[in-house]
């Protein structure tokens, strides 16, 4: 099974912490991959995307612990996928040299209501020979907005927005606005609006696979009705 940033950078947080993280739930038997409990474990039906596509996870300090979180099932799908955790005063000198790699086209994936017009781009225009590196700020909306705020050396990069038209089918946290997304919710609408429909759409079935074994966990029943896995076989199939 591949490891990828998300595994490798869950691992590297939990062995520098001084004290257990005590979320809600965490006395449950998960798996260190998809932290789903181990009997909805879903890591042997992960797909993989070919995509043009890199995304940065820009992660704050307790997100990556916690088991709801979905930015994980980005980097499930997309090989080119790298995690950071975020730090105000200290940010990670991997994560600046990767920003300014020439192979990419950095776009910070954020609300265009909370950047100046000049930075909001209506679409991905790419220079000739680059990929774009979609910057994700990965947690809270509160911890978002101040990731956004408190980055300034990501004020040099575009903002690439989206206005969902549909509410989040999230169910696994509760969100402060009706129109809010999970993070990879977002990221499958950002993979659309480049063009790669089919990933868009993989993506969006990855996440109802996690959700829906998620809340079977939750919910203490013990196994999933599978709608979600059958949805998301039949579109490998015919792909």
């Amino acid at each position: 099974m591949r490891i990828h940033a998300v595994h490798t950078l869950y691992e590297e947080r939990l062995a520098r912490s001084t004290r257990p993280f005590l979320a809600r739930g965490c006395k449950v038997e998960r798996c260190r991959q998809c932290m789903l409990r181990t009997h909805l474990c879903i890591c042997e039906h992960r797909p993989l995307a070919k995509s043009n596509a890199a995304f940065l996870l820009v992660m704050f300090d307790d997100e990556i612990l916690k088991p709801s979180n979905t930015g994980r099932l980005i980097a499930d799908l997309f090989e080119d996928t790298f995690a950071y955790i975020w730090s105000r005063t200290e940010p990670n000198k991997d994560m600046l040299a990767l920003l300014q790699e020439p192979q990419w086209q950095p776009y910070v994936v954020f609300p265009a209501e909370y950047a100046e017009s000049e930075r909001v781009a209506e679409k991905v225009e790419l220079v000739e020979g680059k990929r774009p590196l979609f910057i994700m700020l990965d947690g809270s909306w509160a911890e978002a907005k101040k990731m956004f705020r408190k980055s300034p050396y990501l004020n040099q990069f575009p903002v690439l927005s989206i206005n969902p038209e549909k509410p989040s089918r999230y169910k696994v946290r509760e969100a402060s606005k009706e129109n809010q997304l999970g993070t990879a919710e977002v990221a499958a609408r950002i993979i659309d609006l480049f063009g790669e429909h089919d990933n868009a759409e993989m993506l969006d079935l990855w996440f109802d696979v996690f959700r829906e074994n998620y809340i079977t966990g939750k919910m203490n029943r013990m196994l999933p009705d599978e709608s979600s896995l059958k949805a998301l076989q039949t579109f490998m199939a015919a792909h």
